[in-house]
């Protein structure tokens, strides 16, 4: 691999969420394969006004393998003039922009033009999505202004590298599935994580991890819970609520299934993921829409079986029968792989498979991916 010198462009800790973990265990990959990587994150994410979440940060201590400079401000255009003067004197062979969201097209649209003028300095992309979950008017305009500054796109799921073609002619595109999450701590023992929670052993438990919102079909899941083959059956929904609670506690009301839900309704702080993914049986997501998910690769390092709808790019990842599931996006579908799962005992075959199939998915990988696209 040549030695080379990048700088990785996103939301990165202190700030929350997949997309931060991911450039943070990213640049960490860079760094133990001798590159001189580092991060500007966001000194301003987004306006108050946008952010439907408690907030924006969460707590713990800074990665040491490499520098983040909180420099970008999404909504100041005064400010991407400074970020993209401050790359340029550091100089890079490259820059990597994490894009997944059609309002920050302006801004990093913009940083990447300025640092591109007059200089040598490529500009690659990791797209998550070109066409957004929740769909507002302009998005196509705001992608699109953020593409056409890319000198090359790696994707972490087949169906985002097909979006690409509506936004770039560009050939300098990759398809690379996202890498296994191994930043929330080792795998624990299953009755010590269930104790730590205080869950009872001699129960079922599903899990449902991450952000709530309305496009990962909770709602899916908990009509599929009312089943009466899953009576005895426990979902664990560990996450902050992004949409209105009311709606899902009233869903579960209604249904009759408050017994069986076990809420955890508050962010899940990265010390404690290892202990939900441990104490459950299965992790389950029940998404209506997809592109890849960071859920399905945390489920691949602690070894858990997972269920996935088969929409986007979530059906590449979990092989059927194998791993877990892939249903369709009915409630009847979903009951019937979980009442499959156990009537048949499928825990332990589905969790000694995921340890070859996880081999697939390294940092290593997608590291040396990015190294060969830089021309």
């Amino acid at each position: 691999m040549t030695q080379s010198k990048n700088i990785i462009l996103g939301p990165a800790f202190p700030l929350r969420g997949g997309i931060a973990n991911f450039n943070n265990a990213l640049c960490k990959a860079f760094v133990a394969e001798g590159v001189d990587s580092k991060i500007y994150s966001f000194s301003l994410q987004y306006p108050s006004f946008l952010f439907p979440g408690k907030t924006q940060f969460e707590e713990g201590e800074q990665p040491q393998e490499f520098t983040i400079k909180t420099i970008i401000n999404s909504i100041n255009p005064l400010n991407w003039w400074n970020v993209a003067n401050e790359i340029r004197k550091e100089n890079p062979d490259y820059i990597i922009i994490r894009f997944w969201l059609p309002f920050m097209g302006p801004c990093l649209g913009t940083i990447a033009r300025l640092v591109k003028w007059g200089t040598n300095i490529q500009v690659l992309a990791i797209t998550d999505n070109v066409i957004p979950h929740e769909k507002r008017i302009g998005d196509n305009l705001l992608t699109a202004y953020f593409v056409k500054s890319c000198d090359g796109f790696v994707t972490l799921s087949a169906s985002v590298l097909d979006d690409l073609s509506e936004f770039t002619n560009c050939s300098n595109k990759l398809f690379i599935p996202h890498p296994i999450y191994d930043i929330f701590g080792e795998q624990v023992d299953k009755t010590i994580s269930l104790k730590h929670l205080g869950l009872n052993p001699a129960e079922k438990h599903l899990l449902f991890f991450g952000f709530v919102r309305k496009y990962k079909g909770l709602d899916i899941l908990l009509k599929a819970l009312s089943d009466e083959r899953l009576k005895d059956v426990k979902l664990i929904i560990a996450g902050e609520f992004y949409d209105d609670s009311k709606e899902y506690n009233d869903l579960i009301t209604d249904l009759g299934i408050q017994n069986q839900v076990i809420l955890k309704s508050d962010f899940i702080p990265s010390e404690e993921v290892k202990h939900y993914f441990c104490a459950s049986d299965m992790i389950v997501q029940t998404y209506r829409t997809a592109t890849q998910s960071g859920v399905t690769q945390i489920g691949y390092h602690f070894e858990r079986p997972m269920l996935v709808t088969n929409v986007g790019g979530l059906a590449e990842i979990i092989p059927h029968e194998k791993v877990g599931y892939v249903t369709s996006v009915e409630p009847n579908s979903v009951a019937d792989a979980i009442s499959d799962f156990y009537i048949n005992n499928r825990e332990e075959e589905f969790a000694a498979n995921t340890k070859e199939e996880k081999k697939r998915f390294t940092w290593k990988s997608l590291v040396r991916a990015i190294d060969k696209m830089v021309k």
